[in-house]
């Protein structure tokens, strides 16, 4: 067993412990009269169709829930159905349930504005008419290549309220990236900004869009926001327009469980994206769930997540409206001007959920910031953090500089299921390095390479029982088969996520990073997250990559630093980074070959890409760069001396 579970067993006391009285979970147990979340947990993996329920009814959800039953084919993993009889409208669940103050934006410049309920609501309205004007009809695609602005909540808003389906991507993407998602589900409408600014730089949009519009025949038109006041002329619909309709009353179209609501897009680093269709349904009532039980989110509360609208965190983040929260959101560097700028800003805006990434977190541990310092966090009360494994040593961090009384949520789900399988829990205490419970609902299991259920053992991340926020399917697939071999081919009945994961002592999660990318020494299985959470703690390292390489019948491990500035990998620091990861973890996940390099790449949301510096090293190809923030970094892990 690796130093993580010895680390784990040796501790006696948790990071936090809570006060489970003040929780919408404590009232959920004392209405079902369950005495424990261990207890509650397992009512809701064996009474799924009462559970769902009850979230129905305590989230009061707005629609008609319809007759019961609630659920279909319970023990069909793949075809079951929940709320059959079911009608809905996502956006009048988030418009409705809005707080007065539904949404306070602000840019790097630090420039900030707020929106009231009823603005919101006005402009929705107005952007409805538009649409319907336009074409626009229930099931319909409309499409934002837009940075996390309030209009793209309204937008999204106002074709949810018609029935049509939403899809966005960030405006860093070139425009074969946008091609190879927009391309696919045929939007009929395009929503842009004049373009965006990152790190203190303002980027144009305009360039892109002819090509977009030549190469999307579907498109019929091009709404342009004026965002970063560029002023250019051109020939498509602007913003203003619509805005300066006539304010009518909203109506809400509403729709079956399972009408498509959203459509994401897989990383599309191993080919073209895969486009996952969301029903509306299941994903409100599991980001209700998650928001209310998991989160403790109340009315009054502001809500903050660090993301991209090409990342599933954005729509996890706006349905928070219908829990009466307040969405806070940023667009640009995260680092901007400062590497502890956001959770400044946190602090002024009273945010009371913050959610960013690990690598963020990690990245102002390795700055040496101590933000508790200066600020008070009063009304802070969870840090949310996602992307990657949150090493130990980031929990410590956490409680050390930023907070000590906070609920440290380390979740973990994906685009897959728009949601979480794993995540944090405000009556459950905070264990050094755990995700602390699975989620509500959600029959998650780790199984041994037999396919055997094992507990404290590193295996494959599974879900064995239904859940609603199960994806509908994929767009262009009308036999199923990409969403079966995507699934459901490695066990019969049983979702496969792909996550290389352990359950504690603790009843917590473990994760070692993806199953795909997991390194194969001699055959014995190592989760790339083991030697991270290890190198991560050598303070020359600024961060690393590891792949396995195919080397003579066997694998080996290799490992990618990228060092602190005026520092270089020398004979001295590669004994240092071996004996740090032999120590705390096994001689065979020590690397056989350790190489400098000057940039990691990522894609856009952030995440380091294994695969594709597999391949790269390998001499593979590698398919679809534009899904790439940094393709560039690529180039030099190909041919590589000491590796061929």
């Amino acid at each position: 067993m690796v130093q993580s579970m010895q680390t784990i067993k040796k501790m006696s006391k948790p990071l936090w412990e809570p006060d489970i009285k003040k929780t919408h979970l404590h009232k959920l147990m004392a209405h079902l009269n369950v005495p424990t979340y261990e207890a509650l947990y397992d009512f809701s993996i064996h009474h799924q169709e009462e559970f769902w329920s009850h979230c129905w009814d305590y989230c009061h959800i707005l629609g008609h829930k319809g007759q019961k039953p609630y659920l279909l084919n319970a023990h069909d993993v793949k075809n079951a159905i929940f709320f059959l009889s079911a009608t809905l409208n996502y956006a009048e669940n988030l418009i409705e349930k809005a707080p007065e103050q539904a949404i306070i934006f602000w840019d790097e410049e630090q420039n900030q504005r707020d929106v009231s309920k009823t603005e919101l609501k006005s402009t929705v309205s107005k952007i409805a008419q538009f649409l319907k004007a336009n074409g626009v009809k229930k099931g319909d695609r409309v499409a934002g290549y837009l940075p996390n602005i309030p209009e793209t909540i309204m937008f999204m808003l106002a074709t949810a309220s018609i029935g049509a389906v939403w899809s966005s991507c960030s405006p860093d993407f070139g425009i074969q990236g946008v091609l190879d998602r927009f391309g696919q589900i045929e939007p009929k409408i395009l929503i842009t900004t004049d373009g965006y600014s990152y790190g203190g730089k303002k980027f144009s949009n305009y360039e892109k869009l002819t090509p977009l519009k030549e190469q999307i025949p579907s498109i019929q038109k091009i709404v342009v926001i004026d965002f970063i006041g560029l002023g250019e002329p051109h020939p498509y619909t602007p913003f203003q327009e619509i805005t300066d309709l006539p304010a009518h009353d909203l109506s809400y179209e509403h729709v079956e469980f399972n009408h498509p609501l959203f459509i994401m897009y897989s990383s599309g680093t191993t080919g073209v994206p895969k486009c996952i269709i969301h029903g509306t349904g299941g994903t409100l009532i599991q980001h209700l769930k998650e928001h209310q039980f998991h989160c403790n989110i109340n009315p009054g509360d502001r809500l903050f997540y660090f993301t991209t609208c090409g990342w599933m965190m954005w729509n996890w983040l706006v349905s928070g409206l219908a829990s009466g929260a307040t969405l806070m959101l940023y667009d640009g560097n995260p680092a901007y001007p400062y590497p502890d700028s956001l959770l400044s800003k946190a602090d002024d805006l009273k945010i009371t959920h913050f959610g960013t990434s690990a690598k963020f977190i990690d990245s102002l541990m390795k700055a040496g910031v101590q933000p508790n310092l200066n600020h008070r966090f009063d009304r802070l009360k969870m840090v949310l953090s996602t992307g990657s494994p949150l090493v130990p040593e980031a929990f410590d961090y956490v409680y050390h500089a930023i907070k000590s009384d906070l609920c440290l949520a380390s979740i973990s789900g994906g685009t897959d299921i728009i949601s979480c399988f794993a995540l944090g829990n405000p009556i459950l205490p905070v264990w050094r390095g755990e995700l602390q419970s699975r989620g509500l609902g959600m029959k998650v299991e780790v199984f041994d390479e037999e396919g055997r259920a094992v507990l404290h053992k590193k295996g494959e991340l599974v879900c064995t029982a239904p859940f609603p926020s199960r994806p509908i399917g994929f767009w262009n697939d009308p036999d199923g088969k990409k969403y079966h071999n995507a699934y459901f081919s490695t066990y019969e009945n049983v979702w496969h996520h792909g996550d290389f994961v352990e359950i504690t002592i603790h009843d917590g999660l473990i994760i070692y990073g993806r199953s795909d990318t997991v390194l194969n020494p001699g055959g014995v299985r190592i989760g790339t997250a083991e030697i991270y959470r290890q190198v991560e703690q050598i303070p020359e390292i600024l961060e690393s990559i590891v792949i396995g390489q195919n080397w003579q019948g066997d694998v080996r491990v290799v490992l990618f630093v990228k060092l602190q500035d005026g520092i270089q990998l020398n004979d001295e620091l590669k004994t240092k980074i071996k004996h740090q990861i032999r120590q705390n973890t096994t001689p065979r996940h020590v690397p056989a070959k350790i190489i400098q390099v000057t940039d990691i790449p990522r894609t856009k949301n952030g995440k380091i890409v294994e695969i594709a510096v597999r391949k790269a090293v390998h001499n593979d190809p590698i398919k679809n760069v534009e899904s790439l923030a940094n393709p560039e970094a690529l180039e030099q892990y190909k041919n590589i001396p000491e590796l061929q």
